[in-house]
């Protein structure tokens, strides 16, 4: 993990697309800019966990009805 130390108003470049920027800091919370292109997907990451959580749900429960589909009709 990089640490670095930033300012109010500095910026963290990363790559040639994506900068983030110290928008305020007001005790101990900071507000951060992220300007990144529209192709590029920004989460908070417990938001980012919480997707891919129902993404693996929803993965599972379509492999199980792809199951039930192939089982062979006992009637």
């Amino acid at each position: 993990m990089l640490i670095l130390n930033r300012k109010l108003n500095d910026s963290i470049q990363i790559g040639d697309d994506i900068e983030i920027k110290v928008i305020s800091i007001d005790g101990d919370q900071v507000k951060i800019g992220i300007d990144a292109p529209k192709s590029v997907d920004v989460y908070r990451k417990e938001l980012y966990i919480k997707i891919q959580e129902e993404n693996q749900e929803a993965s599972n429960t379509t492999n199980d009805l792809l199951d039930l589909l192939k089982k062979p009709n006992k009637d």
